[in-house]
This record gives C-alpha cells, structure tokens and sequence, in this order.
C-alpha cells in the first residue's frame, strides 16, 4: 500500500529506510538553517567569531597525554552531581510513594505536605534555602547542599511516576501475595515492584534528563560544575557566544543520550509486552 511507512517481508515489519533518510535530511538541514542564522546574526552585530579557542577548554595534549580542560572536569561535577542525585532522589520517590499508598494516616499527611511544599516553590528557592538558611545548621558542604536541593526536588516528582507505576500493577497480584501470607514489604519487594519496574523505567530515565538540565543551577552556590566553569572562563575571554553555544551543545548531547536510551526502552518494552 501507499503511504505505508513500514514494509512487511516474512512476516516481520521492517523501517521504510527512504523515509527514515528524508528524516534525517531534513534534521541536517534544520540544524545548518540554525547554524547559519546564529552565524548571520553575529555577523550583523559586528561579532568575531573565534571558534578556534574553545578547543583549548575542552582538552589539551602534554607529552602525548590527554588532559581535560576546564570545560570537561566541569562537567564531570556535573555528572557527579546528577548521578548522586538521581540515586538519592530515586530513593526518596520510592518512600513517598510507598508512604502516599499506605494505611497511615501520618505517613501519607507527610508524604503528601512534602510534594505540595517542593512541587510548588521553584527549585532555586530551595537551593538557597537549604544552602542559605538550612546548612549552616548542620554544616553541609556546597557539594552536599546542591545534592539535597536536587534530590527533594526530583524526588517529589520522581514519586508520582512510581506511585503510578505500582497503581498499574493488577489488585489480583496483591491479592496473591496476600493469599499466601506475604508480609506488605515482602509483597512490595518481590511481586509489586518488579512488576511495576517496566511501568516506571522510561519516565524515570526521562526525569534524569530534567534532573540533568536542572543541575546547571547548582552554580549559582559556586559548585563549579560545567555552567559555573563556562562563567568562569567568560569572564576571562569574553567568548560569550562560543562558549554558551559549546556548552548548550554538551548539555544537548548529554540529554539526547538519555533520551534515545528511554526511546529504545520503550521499544524493547513493547515488543517483549
């Protein structure tokens, strides 16, 4: 049939490849359309583009050897910061579901007080309050202030994808678990969470990419992590355009990773579902 985007050979659905490289030419020519009209406007504006001194910032060779440059031990903070996070955020998502979907009064009062209080205040707000006002109290690093501030934030989000998730799982497995006398954490750890684990991975993967964006905050408490070093050599250069657009582009290739990785999960997903 015309129009099919996929051809059926053997039973089996292969991609329309001519259809796919059109996709592709038209990225490739969106992407150089954007290229020349960031270019055009620096032009019109009577700036000198100096793309020749960015590499230096990114890397260096000394005797061979390769060493990082500001940019990239920048953005090893941020990794740093980020996988921390989502670890301790992925933690704290999964106790409050659990304590949102449980018989306690307290325990749901709590966990519902703390997804109203960080859901609806900006996430700056927090960082400073917690780095501000909260670690002097306990004295917490800026490292440490920056962690707590993302994981809350992610955390109370990262809750409502698990809270979902474990909804999704059929009442008749808890049922079953119950009939064979499970204990509620029992039930949890062995029948409902693997379950719900196929429900919840691709959001979850996709809230590390805003956790990910999101990171870039951390540098207003003087974590120098990728934007705060971008800042710093700036001020330095003056390569205002260079350097933003360099850095947007490593955050870009960051996120799209983790985005094709949610894609090809999704895939793998439905075909084994």
């Amino acid at each position: 049939m015309k129009g099919c985007e996929h051809i059926r050979s053997n039973g089996k659905t292969r991609p329309n490849w001519k259809k796919q490289a059109f996709d592709w030419f038209r990225l490739l020519a969106t992407a150089g359309l954007l290229g020349w009209f960031v270019y055009a406007s620096g032009a019109e504006l009577g700036y000198n583009w100096q793309w020749y001194r960015v590499p230096r910032y990114l890397y260096t060779f000394s005797e061979g050897r390769f060493l990082a440059g500001p940019l990239l031990k920048g953005l090893a903070v941020t990794l740093k910061v980020s996988a921390i996070s989502l670890v301790i955020s992925s933690l704290m998502g999964l106790i409050t579901a659990v304590c949102r979907l449980s018989g306690s009064f307290a325990a749901r009062a709590i966990a519902r007080a703390y997804l109203e209080l960080i859901r609806n205040t900006p996430l700056l707000v927090q960082l400073f309050l917690i780095y501000f006002v909260f670690s002097p109290m306990v004295n917490l690093s800026r490292f440490a202030s920056a962690v707590l501030a993302l994981s809350l934030f992610e955390g109370a989000y990262a809750s409502e994808i698990i809270r979902a998730g474990i909804l999704a799982v059929p009442q008749g497995q808890w049922e079953a678990a119950k009939s064979i006398g499970l204990a509620r954490y029992r039930t949890y750890l062995h029948v409902v969470l693997p379950q719900a684990l196929r429900h919840m991975t691709p959001p979850l993967v996709s809230q590390a990419v805003s956790l990910i964006k999101d990171s870039a905050l951390v540098s207003t408490i003087a974590i120098y992590d990728l934007t705060m070093k971008g800042q710093e050599i700036i001020a330095e250069t003056y390569l205002v355009f260079e350097l933003w657009f360099t850095i947007a582009a490593i955050y870009l290739l960051l996120t799209l990773s983790l985005s094709l990785a949610t894609q090809a999960m999704e895939k793998r997903l439905a075909m084994t579902g």
